[in-house]
């Protein structure tokens, strides 16, 4: 991949596997790095993989569920070729998993439940000196919403962990996952909770218990968003070759 000159147009190809997932946070502040979406539904696109970055969504299956989904056979295939390339990816959540099992990584369903709601993460000593998550707050609150989760990425740095599980966020090369959903606002995540209370429910979780936790997410936008905007930065500056 060349690198690109400031005025000039950045792909950003996101794979999408549930139409009720979007890049949120990071729509607005991709664009105004200069980036323009390619938006794949359940398909990696061979075309695709000189784009200046992938942004890998989240999504309700398993990076395991290949039979049912083969289309995660194909993305993570997708996403081995470009970490052997050495091109940047943004991963969320499933997209964080299937980064970490295209690097190596075991991706198994997590021993101590689903991780649901809002809840505060852990910075390692690796996030505190991350040249792009420095400056975030040590313990910053976002939004979880996973069961399964992944060994340690190999060569990677683990940049974040929660009290219930690790692995919560990594760089590898110039590429980030996060297991958590960095991109959600308080409103669309209350909007996730109103939908699925019949799964909450099965998970012996409640939607107006977790709803009590919205106002701490909402008080941790700001924070979370200017992080949101030194990632697109950063992507932006890896492109053209900063």
């Amino acid at each position: 991949m060349k690198p690109q000159s400031a005025g000039t147009s950045l792909r950003a190809v996101v794979l999408q596997h549930e139409s009720t997932e979007g890049l949120g946070l990071f729509e607005p502040a991709l664009a105004a790095c200069g980036f323009t979406f390619v938006r794949r539904f359940r398909q990696a696109v061979h075309a695709d993989l000189d784009a200046e970055l992938v942004v890998i969504l989240g999504g309700p299956m398993s990076v395991t569920d290949t039979a049912a989904h083969p289309f995660l056979a194909d993305e993570q295939a997708f996403l081995l070729e470009r970490l052997a390339l050495g091109l940047p990816c943004l991963g969320l959540c499933l997209g964080a998993q299937l980064l970490a099992s295209a690097a190596g990584a075991e991706v198994s369903r997590g021993k101590n439940g689903a991780e649901v709601g809002v809840g505060s993460v852990r910075l390692t000593k690796a996030g505190l000196e991350d040249p792009v998550l420095a400056g975030w707050s040590p313990k910053p609150v976002v939004a979880h919403w996973h069961e399964d989760t992944f060994s340690p990425v190999p060569d990677a740095a683990l940049l974040a962990s929660s009290d219930r599980y690790t692995q919560q966020a990594f760089r590898l090369g110039a590429s980030y996952g996060f297991q958590f959903h960095l991109e959600l606002t308080a409103a669309q995540l209350e909007r996730w909770l109103d939908a699925e209370g019949a799964w909450l429910a099965g998970h012996g979780k409640d939607a107006a218990q977790l709803k009590a936790g919205l106002g701490k997410l909402r008080a941790a936008e700001a924070d979370n968003q200017a992080l949101v905007e030194r990632l697109a930065h950063h992507f932006a500056k890896v492109a053209r070759g900063g």
